[in-house]
């Protein structure tokens, strides 16, 4: 592993990426079964596929809000690891309750495990065990702080099941039922805090920094979360593959209930309603296609794109009303500007 860098020389991802092959499994575990060393291969490929490695990055960013300073301790990397470690294993669990069949351009780690029950089976063992290892990195990171900062992100952790369990749970309703709102709940349960607010929150915690800045962080984070979500709510719909990691169709063909076909169904006609509600997982291109278009023609896409800039807008006035340094206001709103305002589909 790398030593502590000079600040400007420092890449969140690669500081992380070099510790999770090291981290991921403890040495002895190879030796247990040849079977599970097979397993530690698909997880570990799984880990290392090319990521945004969103947490660490912003996890680096709360960081220097609260007044870390160089050099960077290697008990920090610990941490941000066990954060990729955590999140490996909600993206596993996920891909097996929303049958995705790709992860990161790649095959879901229950596909690559064979599929169906026996892949879903393992996968959920692999993934029991990346969360147990996360807990184990999270807590063990030689940093005084270390253990405050991983408890505040395990209760986060909590409401993101309570929004994963409502997301699964809105697919079974009626659309009739629902409105663009659900959506928002399930946007900030699920996504603002976990993927933005807390490890903003957590930097600074491992930082050592006031109840202030990071109370600051936890809103600005809120904004920029629901924000991110709404954007991968438009890529679930129409999304390239080529760039997301993800099939452009495949929030339709789960029949998810997404901000923006809420906002579009609840503008549609009659039979303009009747084709969103028969769309699902054996539609061909040309329905799907057809919804999209409806989603298109009723303001979906654009008043998505709207309720994502109000959200950055108010992130913006939390970075500029809430008394962080300029330096890190600066690099902070750029940070989250480019994962959330890049284009959603490819060439």
């Amino acid at each position: 592993m790398s030593e502590a860098r000079p600040r400007d020389d420092i890449d969140p991802r690669a500081m992380v990426e070099e510790r999770l092959e090291a981290l991921l499994f403890d040495e002895d575990e190879s030796a247990l079964d040849p079977a599970w060393a097979r397993a530690q291969a698909l997880v570990t490929e799984l880990a290392l596929r090319p990521a945004k490695r969103l947490r660490p990055q912003l996890l680096l960013s709360g960081y220097r809000v609260g007044g870390g300073g160089d050099p960077v301790p290697d008990g920090f990397w610990t941490f941000a690891t066990g954060l990729e470690v955590l999140h490996t294993f909600m993206l596993v669990h996920d891909d097996v309750a929303d049958q995705a069949s790709l992860r990161r351009g790649g095959p879901a780690l229950h596909r690559a495990m064979g599929g169906g029950r026996l892949g879903e089976n393992l996968a959920i063992v692999a993934g029991d065990h990346l969360f147990v290892r996360a807990v184990e990195l999270l807590f063990s990171a030689p940093l005084a702080t270390a253990p405050a900062a991983a408890s505040y992100y395990l209760r986060v952790c909590r409401h993101t099941a309570v929004g994963q369990y409502l997301d699964l749970d809105l697919a079974e309703r009626g659309w009739a039922e629902l409105s663009p709102f659900d959506a928002l709940k399930v946007a900030e349960l699920k996504t603002a805090q976990y993927t933005v607010a807390a490890p903003l929150a957590c930097g600074a915690l491992l930082a050592g920094a006031s109840g202030v800045e990071v109370r600051t962080l936890q809103r600005l984070g809120r904004f920029a979360g629901v924000a991110f979500q709404l954007r991968d709510d438009l890529i679930g719909l129409v999304g390239d593959h080529r760039t997301s990691g993800k099939p452009g169709d495949c929030d339709l063909r789960d029949r998810k209930k997404s901000f923006p076909l809420l906002l579009a169904y609840r503008r549609a006609t009659s039979e303009e309603r009747n084709q969103i509600e028969r769309i699902g997982f054996e539609s061909g291109p040309e329905d799907l296609e057809a919804v999209r278009n409806i989603v298109r023609r009723r303001g979906g896409i654009t008043g998505t794109q709207r309720a994502i800039d109000r959200a950055l807008g108010a992130a913006q006035r939390v970075l500029d009303e809430g008394g962080l340094p300029p330096e890190q206001r600066v690099a902070l709103g750029e940070l989250l500007k480019r994962f959330v305002s890049a284009p959603v589909a490819g060439p």
